[in-house]
């Protein structure tokens, strides 16, 4: 049975760990949704001040809804829309902390106020992202940035 770990070092050592912790996790696991299924549950453990935490895969140039922690998400986003689609048309992270302030943010849960959303590529191609909503501004910063990158390198060995 895994357990996740109790998180009482720096913000840079707690990242570490639950890196680590996925990696264990995943381990010899090759079911993608089983893995990112308990990848968003072990970021929505760890992480506080969260309202949402999941993923959308890239099927047929739009992302489309995957495993999450939180309310009832939009299905669909169109490449390009909103911050999850601006993270896979730039195919970089986007941190954004009040998005309000983000020209064509989706607003699927009325709570966020704050967002980060890391573009997951595999071989070259955009597999989906990593999106992470607060319901407080400025929650992400530029150390949440480099961890959860790190989280999504570690996480893509696995899908």
């Amino acid at each position: 049975m895994f357990e996740v770990q109790n998180y009482n070092g720096s913000k840079e050592g707690n990242y570490e760990q639950v890196i680590k912790q996925l990696d264990s996790l995943l381990e010899g696991e090759d079911s993608i949704i089983a893995n990112l299924a308990n990848a968003s549950a072990l970021l929505n453990q760890f992480l506080d001040q969260v309202n949402w935490v999941g993923f959308y895969t890239m099927e047929n140039g739009e992302l489309v809804l995957g495993p999450f922690q939180g309310l009832p998400a939009c299905v669909k986003i169109p490449n390009g829309r909103g911050v999850c689609g601006t993270a896979t048309a730039e195919r970089t992270t986007q941190l954004v902390p009040d998005v309000h302030e983000f020209p064509g943010h989706i607003a699927c849960d009325a709570k966020s106020q704050s967002e980060i959303v890391v573009p997951i590529i595999k071989e070259d191609q955009i597999f989906g992202v990593l999106d992470i909503d607060a319901p407080i501004k400025n929650r992400f910063d530029e150390i949440d940035q480099k961890y959860l990158e790190k989280f999504v390198e570690t996480l893509t060995k696995h899908i």
